[in-house]
């Protein structure tokens, strides 16, 4: 089942990051740390109503990992079992080499001005293409209960953790 499928990019992140290996690895793990998304003018009418929202989903496309056509392994070790060594399905995790290297970010709006965005939550490398924003709204993203979020679980996960931060000390035996 191929299908190409062609995305816009709609604006750019801009973010004090450069490197991969020292970027939080999470939004939510990020807060205080601040962003601006530019959006290009073309696309600046749709920002409407957006001020209204506290928070949106930020989709981004990590273009420093490859694209279509590129084939990470199906199965990886995530950043936070790389102590461990323990690998999992690419779709039981939420790192970036995936098969179409989509971004998902929830950000807190911090700011929106003319076709800019200042957001709080940065996790994401400065130059990345945004292909969409979608505003959090509680009454669907929000789940009933305590879901079981898997393998999460069981990991211990600090606020501005990096991939340079989670590398093994010395190759498993």
């Amino acid at each position: 089942m191929e299908l190409a499928v062609s995305l816009q990019v709609i604006g750019v992140v801009r973010t004090a990051h450069e490197d991969l290996s020292t970027t939080p690895i999470q939004a939510g793990h990020n807060r205080a740390e601040h962003g601006t998304i530019e959006i290009a003018e073309r696309y600046a009418e749709g920002l409407e109503g957006l001020a209204d929202f506290d928070y949106a989903w930020l989709m981004t496309w990590l273009h420093k990992l490859g694209g279509p056509g590129s084939h990470p392994p199906l199965r990886q070790v995530p950043f936070l079992l790389g102590s461990q060594q323990r690998s999992m399905g690419v779709f039981a995790a939420r790192g970036p080499r995936h098969v179409n290297p989509i971004g998902l970010s929830l950000i807190r709006l911090v700011d929106v001005a003319g076709p800019s965005i200042r957001f709080a939550g940065v996790d994401v490398l400065d130059g990345t293409p945004v292909i969409d924003l979608k505003p959090y709204v509680t009454r669907f993203d929000l789940p009933l209960g305590e879901p079981r979020c898997g393998w999460y679980d069981q990991v211990p996960i600090s606020d501005g953790i990096t991939p340079a931060q989670l590398r093994p000390l010395s190759p498993p035996s």
